[in-house]
């Protein structure tokens, strides 16, 4: 997701081809900002692109409607959310209650109950378990990394360098849409002051500070 004009140019593609094979103009239908929020909600990985593109042509379907639209794309990813923790939980099976799973519950609840937002800087400095942890769920692809490198409008944070990440869209769609959640649109330029946010910064306190 951080080289996101990239990562949209391919999909993309893969969608036009199979357009094609269908005899389907892929601009047909697909409405206004509907292509970059099926981006945002596979977090660039192409088989959950195909997979809720699936998923959102029977909604559009039962909603007779003529386009698909983004909010057709809010509800897909949200249906596609038990598989996502299924295998989530798959990869992370344990007798106990697992520390990774720990940690996506205080990032996610960070972000949609404190920051009011579906991105979190993270110091790139940090060090630890929970660092490590984030990383990891980056990898099961429930965090997404969409810039390496930030620095925000504050004096006591000048010259530190932050990370920042995109919770996925699957825990804020659908039937979980939250009422007031800012999605930030990150890949647009004029976006670069609202990541740079000092309420973006997961808390110190939960071990993501610097050592």
């Amino acid at each position: 997701m951080e080289k996101y004009v990239l990562t949209k140019t391919f999909l993309s593609t893969i969608l036009g081809n199979l357009s094609k094979s269908a005899s389907l103009d892929g601009r047909e239908y697909l409405t206004d900002g509907a292509l970059d929020r099926l981006v945002l909600a596979s977090g660039g990985v192409a088989r959950d692109f195909l997979s809720i593109f699936r998923r959102l042509v029977d909604v559009a379907r039962e909603r007779k409607a003529e386009k698909i639209s983004a909010e057709d794309i809010n509800v897909a990813a949200g249906e596609y959310e038990p598989s996502k923790r299924d295998e989530f939980k798959r990869d992370i099976y344990s007798e106990e209650e697992h520390p990774l799973d720990s940690v996506f519950q205080e990032v996610r609840n960070f972000c949609l109950d404190t920051a009011k937002t579906n991105c979190f800087l993270m110091n790139k400095d940090a060090r630890g378990a929970p660092v490590d942890s984030v990383h990891e769920l980056v990898d099961l692809k429930l965090l997404h990394l969409i810039r390496s490198r930030v620095t925000v409008n504050s004096k006591s944070k000048g010259g530190q360098i932050y990370e920042a990440y995109m919770l996925d869209l699957s825990q804020y769609a659908g039937a979980r849409k939250r009422r007031g959640l800012e999605i930030i649109e990150f890949w647009r330029k004029d976006t670069n002051q609202k990541l740079r946010r000092i309420s973006l910064i997961f808390k110190e306190k939960s071990g993501l500070g610097p050592n």
